[in-house]
Parts: C-alpha cells; sequence; structure tokens
C-alpha cells in the first residue's frame, strides 16, 4: 500500500505519514514503488499501526481492497479484478444459500466449486453468454478465495451492493485522473427530467451511474468502449436489482465507440441520457461523413465532437422520445456549431438548454449545461426553446454569519461540495415540466421568471451566432428589495458599524508586558512548551481529521449533523455541510464548547466553540484540527490567540512543494499560569470579536452596493437628489 493508502487508513494526512517514517526507527521499510512513492507490505503497516494503538484492526474495506489491487495484473486492466468480486457479490446477492453450503469447504475444493456457482449465477442472472462477456475464471488462486471470504464478511455489513458500491469508489478515488464518472446526484436529474421511460439508453455509460438512476422495470441499456466498464456496470445494476426478479434481468450494455460502432443500429428508445466525452479530436468526423445520423446531411465539425454525440442520441431516440446530455457550456457558443444548432432549433428537437452550477459533475470547475431534446414527430409545429440559468439557486452559498436581514449570504461559490442539489432539483423540475406540459398539450408556456428561466420562440434565436447560453438570454432578476430593503440593509449595517469597539481599547497598552507573552518569538521571562509536550502531559488532547467526513450541502438536509470546514473558519461562518450518512464514522470527533478549531493550512486562523450556536456538536470536515484543552490548566482563548498570532505559528510552519502546513505538535505556548492565561484570553477574544465584526461588515457592505448598483442599473430606483 502507499503512503496515502497508509494516511487514509489511520484517518491521517499524508504529513502524518511521512513524519512517523522519519521519527519511529521501526516504521516499516519500502517493499516497492519508487523514492518518491515507496510501497509498503500490508501486514507489516497493520501490524505497526495497532502497535501504536492508531487504529485497533484493519477495516474490512481496506483489507479487501489491498486484495484487489493485488490481484491486478500490472499489463491488464486496472479494474479486471473488480469484474470478478462483482461476480462473487452477485451470488452473495442472488443465491445467498449457494454460497453458505460452500463456504465451509476445504480450499482444494472450493477452488472449483466456486467458479461453477458463479458462473451458475451469472447465466441465471444476466443471460447464458454472461460468463464470456465477463471473462470469469474457472479456477481461483488463494488470493481468490481469501477475496471472497472477505467480500462475504463486507457483504454482510453493508449489504452485497453497498459492498460493490465501496469498492467502485475506492478504483474512482485510485484512479481519478483517469476516470470521471458520472456522480448519483446528476444522474437522478437527468432521470427526473426523463420521467419514467419504458426504455432508457446511455450510449456512453461509463459505471452506469445514470440506468442506475431508473427503476429496476425500466428496460436498461448502455454502451461503452471500454469492455470492463461495461462489465463493471452490469454488475452494478444486478447488484441493485431486487435479489427475487426472475432472471435474466432486462439489462443490455455491450461495448464499442458509440459513433464509430453503434451497438444499437436502427433502434429507438422512449429515453437517451448520457454524459459524453469531451473534446475529442478523433472521433471519426472523416469516416462518418455519409452518417445516416446527421440531420440533412449537416456533419458536425471535427471540433464539435459533443454535437455528434447530441445527433447520436437523437437518432437512437422514438419519436415524441426525450434526450438528455450533460454538455461543456461552450457547445451553446461555438462559432463552428452554429449550423449544426440552427437545424436543431429549426427541426424542434431542441426544447432546453439549462445552465447548472459549477461542481454538478466532471470536470467540476466548469458549470455544464443539460440540453433536453425531443425526438420530432409528424404534426409537432411546437418551435420554442426553453433557456434556464439554475447556476444561482443550485449553489450553497455561506452564511456570513448572525443575520437579521435577508440578504447578508455571501456570493456562492462553485464546487464539487457546494451543490444544493433539493434547489437545484427544484428549480430545474418546476421549469421544465410546466414547459414540457405546454410543448405537449398545447397550452401557454409559463411565465418568463427573471434570472431563472426564459422561454423564447427558435426563430429570435437564429442569428449570426445563435448563442444558446442562458445567460445571454435570460432576463435578470429583479434587484434586491427596492428601496424598502435597500434602506434595511443599510440600517443593518450601522448597527454592525455601531457596535464596533473603539479600536483604541482593543490596542495594547503602555506599562509592564505579560510576563512570557512573547515566548513564541522568543522572547519573554519564563520558558515555552510545546503542543505535543502538552497532550503528552494530558493537558490537551488533539484530533485531527485527514480527509474528513463525507459531506453534502447544508441546504440538502437542514436537521443533519453540521460539518465545520476550513473554508468556514475562514470566512467565520457556520457549518456549510452536513454529515452525507445519517451516522459517521466510529470514533468520529464532534464538537464541544471550549474547543478550538485550527485549519491543517494554519493561515492565522484559529476559532473557539462556543457554549452554544451551530459550531456546537459538529463534525470535522477535511484537514482542520481540533484541541480540546484541560480548562483546568488552559484558558481557549488563550490557546487560539496564539495560534492565531504569526510568531506562535511561523516556527511550526513545514512546507510542501507549493503549500505550506502547520505541524500541530511543534506549535510553542509560553508557560504561564491560569490567571495570566485568562487575563491574555479576554483580550484575545476581544480582538477576535472586533475581526468578525468587521468581516460580516464588510460582506453585507458588498451586498448592499451591489444590491444599490443593480436597482440603479435597471432603472428601479432614481439616483439621489444632488
Amino acid at each position: 500500500m502507499t503512503a496515502a493508502e497508509i494516511a487514509r487508513l489511520a484517518g491521517v494526512g499524508r504529513a502524518a505519514v511521512s513524519n512517523w517514517r522519519r521519527r519511529h526507527p521501526d516504521f516499516p521499510r519500502p517493499v516497492g514503488g519508487t523514492d518518491a512513492s515507496p510501497t509498503f507490505a500490508l501486514d507489516e503497516v497493520e501490524s505497526w499501526l495497532r502497535a501504536q494503538g492508531k487504529i485497533a484492526e484493519l477495516p474490512l474495506l481496506e483489507r479487501a481492497w489491498q486484495l484487489v489491487d493485488t490481484l491486478r495484473d500490472p499489463a491488464g486492466h486496472a479494474a479486471a479484478p473488480l469484474v470478478e468480486a462483482g461476480a462473487l457479490l452477485l451470488l452473495l446477492h442472488r443465491a445467498p444459500a449457494r454460497w453458505a453450503e460452500l463456504a465451509d469447504q476445504p480450499d482444494t475444493r472450493l477452488a472449483t466449486a466456486l467458479p461453477r456457482a458463479v458462473a451458475d449465477t451469472a447465466v441465471h442472472t444476466l443471460g447464458p453468454d454472461a460468463p464470456r462477456d465477463l471473462r470469469l475464471p474457472h479456477l481461483l488462486g488463494s488470493t481468490q478465495l481469501d477475496l471472497a471470504r472477505l467480500l462475504a464478511a463486507l457483504a454482510a455489513q453493508a449489504g452485497p451492493a453497498g459492498a460493490y458500491e465501496q469498492l467502485l469508489t475506492r478504483h474512482t478515488e485510485a484512479n481519478s485522473r483517469q476516470l470521471s464518472p458520472t456522480p448519483p446526484e446528476a444522474a437522478r436529474l437527468l432521470a427526473a427530467v426523463a420521467g419514467v421511460p419504458a426504455t432508457v439508453l446511455d450510449p456512453a455509460a461509463g459505471l452506469g451511474a445514470v440506468l442506475l438512476a431508473h427503476p429496476p422495470t425500466t428496460g436498461r441499456y448502455g454502451q461503452d468502449a471500454d469492455p470492463v466498464a461495461a462489465a463493471l456496470a452490469r454488475l452494478r445494476l444486478a447488484l441493485h436489482t431486487p435479489a427475487e426478479d426472475p432472471g435474466p434481468l432486462p439489462l443490455d450494455l455491450r461495448t464499442g465507440d458509440a459513433l464509430r460502432a453503434d451497438a444499437y443500429p436502427g433502434d429507438t428508445f422512449e429515453a437517451v441520457l448520457c454524459q459524453p466525452p469531451y473534446n475529442e479530436r478523433d472521433w471519426g468526423h472523416d469516416e462518418l461523413q455519409f452518417d445516416t445520423r446527421w440531420p440533412g446531411g449537416l456533419v458536425p465539425p471535427r471540433g464539435e465532437s459533443e454535437l455528434a454525440w447530441v445527433l447520436h442520441c437523437l437518432a437512437r431516440t422514438r419519436p415524441g422520445g426525450l434526450a438528455a446530455l450533460l454538455l461543456p457550456p461552450t457547445v451553446a457558443a461555438r462559432r463552428a456549431g452554429r449550423r449544426i444548432r440552427a437545424e436543431l432549433l429549426r427541426s424542434g428537437a431542441l426544447r432546453a438548454v439549462i445552465a447548472l452550477p459549477a461542481g454538478a459533475a466532471p470536470p467540476y470547475g466548469v458549470p455544464l449545461h443539460l440540453w433536453v431534446l425531443r425526438a420530432p414527430r409528424p404534426g409537432d409545429d411546437f418551435r420554442q426553446v426553453l433557456l434556464v440559468d439554475a447556476g444561482a439557486a443550485g449553489s450553497a452559498g455561506t452564511s456570513a454569519g448572525p443575520s437579521t436581514g435577508p440578504a447578508t449570504a455571501a456570493a456562492p461559490e462553485g464546487g464539487r461540495d457546494r451543490v444544493d442539489w433539493p434547489a437545484l432539483h427544484r428549480t430545474v423540475l418546476d421549469a421544465w415540466r410546466g414547459f414540457d406540459l405546454a410543448a405537449r398539450e398545447g397550452l401557454p408556456v409559463p411565465a418568463d421568471r427573471p434570472g431563472v428561466h426564459r422561454a423564447m420562440a427558435a426563430i429570435d434565436l437564429l442569428d449570426d451566432e445563435t448563442d444558446l447560453s442562458p445567460a445571454r438570454h435570460v432576463p435578470p432578476a429583479a434587484p434586491v428589495g427596492g428601496a424598502a430593503e435597500l434602506s434595511h440593509l443599510s440600517g443593518r449595517l450601522a448597527e454592525l458599524l455601531a457596535g464596533l469597539a473603539d479600536p483604541a481599547t482593543l490596542l495594547p497598552q503602555a506599562g509592564p508586558a505579560v510576563p512570557g507573552a512573547g515566548a513564541g518569538a522568543g522572547a519573554g521571562t519564563v520558558g515555552v512548551v510545546t503542543v505535543g509536550e502538552l497532550v503528552r502531559g494530558g493537558a490537551l488532547e488533539v484530533y485531527s481529521s485527514g480527509t474528513g467526513v463525507a459531506t453534502r450541502p447544508a441546504g440538502a438536509d437542514p436537521g443533519g449533523t453540521p460539518v465545520v470546514t476550513d473554508q468556514d473558519l475562514a470566512a467565520d461562518a457556520p457549518p456549510s455541510a452536513v454529515l452525507a450518512a445519517a451516522t459517521g464514522p466510529a470514533g468520529d470527533v464532534r464538537t464541544r464548547p471550549g474547543d478550538v478549531l485550527v485549519p491543517a493550512l494554519g493561515g492565522g486562523t484559529a476559532r473557539v466553540v462556543p457554549a452554544e450556536g451551530p459550531l456546537v456538536g459538529a463534525a470535522l470536515g477535511r484537514q482542520l484540527h481540533l484541541l480540546r484543552p484541560d480548562p483546568a490548566v488552559l484558558d481557549p482563548e488563550f490557546l487560539a490567540g496564539q495560534f492565531r498570532s504569526t510568531a506562535g505559528t511561523r516556527r511550526a510552519a513545514s512546507h510542501a512543494t507549493t503549500t505550506a502546513r502547520l505541524d500541530i505538535r511543534r506549535v510553542e505556548l509560553p508557560r504561564l499560569p491560569l490567571p495570566a492565561q485568562h487575563h491574555l484570553g479576554a483580550a484575545f477574544a476581544r480582538l477576535a470579536a472586533f475581526d468578525s465584526t468587521l468581516t460580516r461588515a464588510a460582506t453585507l457592505a458588498r451586498t448592499l452596493t451591489q444590491a444599490a448598483t443593480d436597482a440603479l442599473a435597471t432603472g428601479t430606483l432614481a439616483p439621489p437628489e444632488a
């Protein structure tokens, strides 16, 4: 296992593993890899971590994943062992009694009997060609048998489908540069737009996320250029189908490039949904010049592979059926694709272009568009297009602190963990369903909603550019409030500014300094003590979150357990996320009043958890330290103030290639009696409150000035008299 996997196993950052290697002579020696990326023996690492008290027992998932990785052929496909693991889990899912009969057999018998049982289950579930398509082995070795037993134990904990999801997640994380699967939330949005079709096709199925978003009663068809990915998707869908459903299941996933080697020529489906590959130059432009999928002989330009996928999906959609694709925003505006976009408008096929917030699907830094099309049918003369700008509605902003008004939220930031999926679903589906109903029933289209959506006649979009970007056509939202709300914001800002203390009262006064207060800089009359020494002496507990817990935006579950992040600390804001699961991992730490939160990257930020408020009981997001002082020895405000000081943390900084980190245990504190700590901590607390109020006032001032600017620009309000 690599250093990164050791860090994941112990719940720490990679820097901690590097420190262990330097400081502990008994840390396991590398057994492979390179000097820059060494690998270590799993059993040696497990024994060392257990001896150090860093783990009680190696989790089942980690042990299973390491065996899967051991079975990987360096010259073969990285995910090939997961096909075999999925087939074993399918046996546990569909025929648990047969596994129970085999589980106690000696290895010599199990090595041949288990492959037969797995093959029989695959044939019954997926059809007679399944063992060949999945390339199932006829004989199992000792490592494969060990994996089978571990998978049985893991399935007993999480269920066969849950166990497979965990393995697939580990695979995608380990190969994040090569894989970019569609997130389940985005897949569910595509499925919700399509409704409940009888048949659905995903011609770029990947790991089957889009097909998985549909119920097992839907006929699910797919294609992928990677035969191993197609096998994984097939097994994944079978594992999520109830075990009592008779086989063979209505699942059909084929291999091949859908543009060059369409696996369903001539077939049509009620819905065709996908997130196709982007920016492909070699998608088959030259050999597909006369393909029947191009309407009116319009061949997509070489640089418009995404439009080739749009036309392919439309060609596989039966008349009146729906196609939906996640596409980069440039597809709506690139000049090279203007003629194809114009043809989609003239034919009435293109029905909606929906701008999503950044972070909805990979690439996560790009705000993708959702294109919705209906295959034309005779007599359908509907020629309008719905343009939706759902970027703001689906972005989970971070509050700028306590608020008495409706407009003190900071501007929303894009990001994978900052998409408010419930709000995004509501915005998109409310707009689309009303528009689609009007199109199908001949009713008036819904009224425009400024800042969110607008319905336009197709002819009004046909010009020299045929730019379909929603932001260009959706009318801007009405500015905040008008005169009454601007007055409210102004009053709230005045209150915050009036509540600021006189800076002179916060400044250090002339006179004798607190003894030892400058110890972090090397001054003072008393000694210093490091955080590590305080931990060893029992005066302080330190918890590090490492990669943190799985989260989702706070708006997705208002009643969920809050998760505080390093961005929340930097913005002096309440937690912006909640736990993705109902319960956190075993042994996770929740904040208590008096705890001190410090980002792993330092930056002069440290915050004391107050006696009440949203920070109490929060879980730790990634890259955070929690310090829990013994109040009989350490004052929390004193501790936080020392961490906010430049001198206190400068010597404890460590540097990677591009970032600086805070080595928490090397931070030095002055040795002061508790009364002196209280006195100094109170001064630190006053300064922190002053800074917090300034931050909230600055945020509110930006909101007020932007709202006033918008009101003047749109003519909602007149400028004040000179």
